[in-house]
């Protein structure tokens, strides 16, 4: 037979590192050890005396984790990345040491300690970014440029009316031997000389000298003639709270038996701005047809079928607007007193 020899070593065997407890504890100790080193669990839970050392250099490539937990510096949870910039949030993403953020270790807190020194430390070293608000303050001047034109503009829209009219009435003689000035028609034109209003009215008392040579009235016209109270009504409509140009406008309100304010009346008669560029003395009256002749080169007012009411107060608007800027600034700074 066949010998046997055994070489048995009777010798102490080499210390292992024991866990303690049961099989049941090693086996969460292996695995809460396993879930710290890959940064699933926080290390405050770990006990003072086995918490692992933070070291401050990184591990080179392909080098294993170590069991002790020493390979790296666990990431910062994303909540409180969120504050850092871009750049920061990336590195955090892909998990990579920074050697120069990376904190001496603590001997008095151990690893909670170390990992709040290092989000401090990492906060600091972060750029700082002013931010330069967007809303204005409440109190803040505006720009002068701006408050000027704003200024402007609204001197502008003050000085220069946006409603104006222009009219011109008819009249005929009523009362003893036709004295009496009787409205007979009145037109009404807008700033372009477009017709408003054109009617001829019935006057209230009886006809007695129809001055057809001047007012154009024939004693058909007042057939079908609007009576004077409707007529009235409807004028009046049109002229509250315009401004209106008239030539000798005085007589046509005195025909409607009507008074309008003094800083909404326009007269061209009395304008010494059209006087002198007609060459006529400022202070005298100059008739209508006169002033349309010299200054607009048009005659009205020709042959003998009489005046037309709705040519005379275009005529007006546009002797008017030969002289409105000079005439309103004029005006803003001297307005008339009713």
């Amino acid at each position: 037979m066949s010998t046997l020899l055994l070489n048995l070593d009777f010798g102490e065997p080499p210390p292992k590192k024991t866990l303690e407890g049961n099989a049941k504890h090693r086996r969460f100790v292996k695995k809460r050890r396993l879930l710290e080193r890959r940064g699933f669990l926080n290390k405050k839970n770990q006990p003072l005396s086995k918490a692992p050392k933070l070291h401050s250099e990184p591990p080179k490539k392909g080098e294993a984790p170590r069991a002790d937990g020493t390979c790296k510096v666990p990431p910062l949870p994303k909540k409180k990345a969120t504050a850092s910039s871009s750049g920061s949030e990336q590195s955090l993403d892909k998990k990579t040491a920074v050697p120069w953020l990376t904190p001496a270790p603590s001997q008095k807190d151990g690893s909670s300690v170390a990992k709040v020194d290092l989000l401090g430390e990492f906060q600091s070293a972060l750029p700082k970014i002013k931010s330069h608000s967007t809303r204005p303050q409440k109190n803040a001047p505006q720009n002068s440029t701006q408050a000027h034109s704003e200024n402007t503009c609204s001197g502008a829209s003050q000085t220069v009316p946006k409603k104006m009219v222009a009219i011109d009435c008819e009249m005929v003689g009523t009362g003893p031997k036709g004295h009496v000035s009787s409205l007979a028609r009145c037109s009404i034109v807008n700033y372009n000389g477009d017709v408003l209003y054109d009617e001829y009215i019935l006057p209230p008392c009886h006809i007695v000298d129809y001055r057809t040579r001047w007012s154009g009235i024939r004693k058909q016209h007042m057939v079908n003639a609007t009576p004077f109270k409707i007529a009235r009504s409807q004028i009046l409509k049109i002229l509250a709270g315009k401004v209106v140009v008239g030539h000798a406008v005085h007589n046509d309100f005195k025909a409607l038996q009507y008074c309008h304010p003094k800083a909404l009346t326009r007269d061209t008669s009395h304008i010494p701005l059209l006087n002198q560029k007609a060459d006529c003395p400022e202070n005298a009256t100059v008739s209508l047809k006169r002033l349309t002749k010299k200054l607009l080169n048009r005659d009205i007012q020709v042959g003998k079928s009489g005046h037309s009411s709705v040519e005379d107060a275009q005529a007006t608007m546009e002797l008017y607007k030969l002289v409105e800027v000079d005439w309103e600034q004029c005006l803003a700074q001297n307005p008339p007193k009713d």
